[in-house]
């Protein structure tokens, strides 16, 4: 099921307007991520596509801009359902995990190769956190298609370990990317 992670995000809800915008903050921000991760994916595996060094510059600039303002998008509704969802405790524990060893890669060497003047530190962290918010909304697209029962604690902790790993220095390395 496709929106199995929006059905539990929308079981949860106190405001039905407030998970609808959610949801659709987070599917802009499922693809945003997607998207930059892919571009870098390609490039390790040697596909220079664009052809020039200056369009794969280009490229990595629009990925990160694109996924900075998804992510900026993402704040107040994530807030909202976090303050709505009053979990009754705060101790729930996330549903997903942190980076496996697949995601850690060295991005210099795939950046000289590419030609994109960028800096590897902060490509991996933002490369690191996208993965991380991907896998977060795959974790609970697997509890829904296995019907695991979420509570809110848990959802309400997932959530905001999530919150707090976009809007520390992810946002800010977006920024520093696409300019």
């Amino acid at each position: 099921m496709r929106d199995g992670w929006a059905n539990v995000i929308e079981l949860h809800a106190r405001d039905p307007v407030t998970a609808t915008r959610l949801t659709a903050q987070l599917r802009a921000c499922e693809a945003a991520a997607l998207a930059f991760c892919r571009l870098l994916e390609r490039w390790g595996k040697g596909d220079a596509v664009p052809a020039t060094a200056g369009a794969r510059e280009a490229a990595l600039r629009h990925a990160a801009d694109r996924a900075e303002t998804a992510i900026a998008g993402l704040e107040r509704p994530l807030d909202r359902y976090l303050i709505q969802l009053e979990a009754d405790e705060a101790e729930g524990r996330s549903w997903y995990g942190g980076p496996g060893a697949g995601e850690l890669v060295e991005w210099r060497p795939v950046l000289d190769r590419a030609g994109v003047h960028a800096c590897p530190d902060r490509v991996a962290s933002v490369y690191l956190e996208l993965a991380i918010l991907v896998r977060a909304l795959q974790g609970l697209e697997d509890a829904s298609r296995v019907e695991a029962e979420l509570d809110a604690s848990t959802l309400w902790a997932g959530l905001f370990d999530l919150r707090d790993t976009l809007f520390g220095s992810t946002v800010d390395d977006l920024r520093a990317l696409a300019a």
